[in-house]
């Protein structure tokens, strides 16, 4: 599950630098989760051409990242987020204070996916 969602974070991050045939290729791998050789099939290539077409992709998006660190910082984002709203929640438990609900709900746009919330 971590490497998908690692992949889904670069692919987030970098896809929009890849090919075209790059992208269908990782898209069809990532979301909706075919096979290579049925990758294969909808693209009219052979398994080995989608394998290596993935294997490339994944290999330059990892190279950008390495300079950028866009996932990192995002990550490292969004773990504070986490734990700032964790902290708002604790609070408001408390001390019944309802006043913090609105900021809460204010971060609530930018914490994540749902399994990433406290």
């Amino acid at each position: 599950m971590e490497q998908f969602l690692y992949l889904s974070d670069l692919f987030d991050f970098y896809g929009a630098l890849l090919t075209p045939k790059q992208q269908s290729c990782l898209r069809l791998h990532l979301y909706d989760d075919l096979s290579l050789s049925e990758i294969g099939e909808e693209l009219k290539i052979s398994r080995q051409a989608v394998y290596d077409n993935i294997h490339r992709s994944v290999k330059t998006m990892q190279s950008y990242d390495d300079k950028l660190q866009l996932v990192k910082r995002y990550r490292k984002e969004r773990q504070v987020l986490n734990e700032v709203c964790a902290g708002l929640k604790r609070l408001q438990a408390e001390h019944d204070c309802q006043e913090l609900s609105p900021m809460i709900e204010a971060l609530a746009p930018f914490l994540g996916r749902e399994e990433d919330i406290h």
